[in-house]
């Protein structure tokens, strides 16, 4: 019975999730595309964006628990790999975006091995390229949210069926003439 109510047990910090807007943080040491990533982020309906010159900075914040990292690849310091370690090490559901100038399909892939969501080269369809990635990512947390619902009312009615069921043996069983099936 004991694993039955850890299966019913909620976590609030799914439901604050699924209520708030994403954090979105953008990681960009060059001050101009900073913010004018933050800026196109912001014009397509994404509000809650914090940005950071520095890799360093952004896991000063990682307490604050983004839901996605846009990371350029190299920074000054500590780089987007490190970061993006730090981040998954924290908390592995935080998704990851590298958008760099680096166009290297090794630097993508290596990207990737670590648990990035994707690599987006900087071009001019670069943040167009981006809000999609974004919205993709968000669907999906969405569909996996719903699933996890779904399964979670499975369990509930095969849980009361088995209370039922469980009754209805303790009945016959201590009530046999009232209750005898």
């Amino acid at each position: 019975m004991y694993n039955s109510i850890q299966f019913i047990t909620v976590n609030i910090d799914d439901i604050m999730q699924t209520s708030k807007e994403p954090l979105i943080f953008v990681v960009e040491d060059n001050q101009v595309y900073n913010k004018l990533v933050v800026s196109y982020l912001k014009s397509n309906k994404f509000t809650n964006v914090k940005d950071f010159l520095s890799g360093e900075e952004c896991i000063k914040h990682l307490d604050e628990a983004p839901d996605i990292i846009i990371q350029d690849y190299i920074l000054d310091g500590i780089n987007g790999i490190e970061v993006l370690k730090h981040a998954k090490k924290k908390d592995p559901r935080i998704e990851f975006i590298f958008l760099s100038g680096q166009d290297s399909i090794d630097i993508a892939i290596n990207s990737m091995k670590y648990g990035a969501y994707d690599y987006i080269v900087k071009d001019q369809m670069a943040l167009k390229k981006l809000v999609n990635k974004i919205n993709k990512i968000l669907t999906v947390k969405k569909l996996e949210k719903s699933n996890k619902r779904y399964r979670m009312g499975v369990i509930m009615f095969f849980v009361a069926l088995l209370v039922v069921i469980l009754i209805l043996m303790s009945l016959n069983v201590f009530f046999p003439k009232t209750f005898g099936f």
